[in-house]
Order: structure tokens, then C-alpha cells, then sequence
């Protein structure tokens, strides 16, 4: 154990795997990360995708619910001009009753 070539292996030996443990360590962390930063893009797309189907679903719901409030509100108009119609009616069945309109 005196010999200086046995220290001179042990050294060698020592930086072999010290550097073969640090390049080992930054391969594992190159890898890692590029695996997170995948994962994060494709998150990142999967996201984007359904904002943009919930925006168009969104967008589809309200132009239908837009229709049919203005489907109700014609069919509120007709409704009314028929209460209209009916209250007019009412009041010259009850003027010819009663006689109001013969003066």
C-alpha cells in the first residue's frame, strides 16, 4: 500500500468513477428534464385543445339558446296579440250585453 503506482491507481481509479458518476447524474437529469418538458407540452396542448372545444361548445350553446329565446319571444308576441285580440272581443260581447254601445 506504500507504492506510489497503487495510489496512482487508486486515484485513477477514484476520478474514473467519480467522473463516471457525474456523467451518469447529468444523463439521468437531461433525461428527466426532457421528459417533464414533454409531458408539460403535451399537457400544455391537451389543455389548449379543450379550451378551444369548450369555447366552441360554449359559442354553439348561447347561437342556440339565442334561437330559442327568440322562438319564445315570437310565440310570447303571437300569445299576446291573441289576448288582445280575445280582450277586445270580450268587450264588445260585453258592450252588446249590457247595451253601452246602442247610446
Amino acid at each position: 500500500m506504500t507504492e506510489p503506482q497503487v495510489w496512482t491507481l487508486i486515484g485513477v481509479f477514484a476520478a474514473g468513477m467519480f467522473g463516471t458518476i457525474t456523467l451518469i447524474s447529468t444523463m439521468f437529469l437531461r433525461t428527466m428534464q426532457n421528459g417533464f418538458d414533454g409531458v408539460r407540452t403535451e399537457m400544455r396542448n391537451e389543455f389548449a385543445s379543450v379550451r378551444t372545444e369548450f369555447r366552441n361548445e360554449f359559442a354553439s350553446v348561447r347561437t342556440e339558446m339565442r334561437s330559442e329565446f327568440a322562438n319564445v319571444r315570437t310565440e310570447i308576441g303571437a300569445v299576446h296579440g291573441r289576448i288582445d285580440h280575445l280582450d277586445r272581443d270580450v268587450n264588445a260581447i260585453y258592450r252588446h250585453l249590457f247595451g253601452i254601445d246602442r247610446g
